[in-house]
C-alpha cells in the first residue's frame, strides 16, 4: 500500500481542489478560495482525511513552480520593460512602506528591531501566484493594468529572493553582535 500512498494522496488533493474550485465559483468567487479551502479540508488542523503533509508540501512547490512557469508563458520581456517606469518605483515604494510600518507595529508590540524588519518585510510583498490566477480569472491579465500588476509583482519576488539570500548572513551578524534578541 505504501507504493500507492503517493497516488491516493495526489488524487485526494485533486478532487478536492476541483470540488472546492467549481463550488466557489458557482458562489461568484474566485476559484483560489476554493483551492484554499480544500487546502484547509486536508490539511493538519481538521478532522478527517488527512493528507501526507511532506507530501502535501511537496505538491505545492511543483504547483508555484508550475504556475510561475505558466506566468512566463505568457508574458514577454518587452511587456514588463514598458511597465518598468511605474512597477520598479511603486513596488519599491510599497516594500519600503509595508517594511516601516511592520517594523514600527512590532518595535510598538514589544518585539525587537530585526524582529520588526523580518516582519515587515514578510508583509510588503504580495502572492506572485494568487494575484495572477485572480487576474486571469477576471480577464485583467493581458491589460496594461494586468502588465503593471505582474511587473510589481516581479520586482517584489526578485526583492524576495534577495532578502532570502541576505537574511542568512545578516541574521549571523546580528547574533554575534547580540542586537538580535
Amino acid at each position: 500500500m505504501h507504493h500507492y500512498e503517493l497516488l491516493v494522496n495526489l488524487a485526494a488533493s485533486l478532487m478536492a481542489a476541483l470540488v472546492f474550485g467549481l463550488i466557489t465559483e458557482r458562489l461568484g468567487l474566485s476559484s483560489i478560495v476554493g483551492y484554499l479551502l480544500a487546502g484547509i479540508m486536508l490539511g493538519p488542523h481538521t478532522p478527517g482525511m488527512r493528507g501526507d503533509q511532506e507530501t502535501a508540501v511537496q505538491f505545492a512547490e511543483i504547483g508555484v513552480v508550475l504556475l510561475m512557469f505558466g506566468v512566463g508563458l505568457h508574458f514577454h520581456v518587452k511587456d514588463l520593460w514598458k511597465v518598468r517606469k511605474v512597477a520598479v518605483p511603486g513596488a519599491t515604494g510599497q516594500i519600503a512602506a509595508a517594511t516601516l510600518l511592520g517594523t514600527l507595529a512590532a518595535v510598538v508590540t514589544g518585539l525587537s528591531v530585526t524582529q520588526g524588519v523580518i516582519i515587515g518585510i514578510a508583509i510588503s510583498v504580495a502572492s506572485t501566484v494568487v494575484l495572477i490566477r485572480v487576474l486571469t480569472d477576471n480577464d485583467v491579465l493581458h491589460t496594461s493594468q494586468g502588465h503593471i500588476a505582474v511587473g510589481w509583482l516581479i520586482v517584489e519576488d526578485v526583492f524576495t529572493v534577495l532578502v532570502l539570500v541576505a537574511l542568512p548572513a545578516v541574521a549571523s551578524i546580528l547574533s554575534h553582535n547580540g542586537a538580535g534578541e
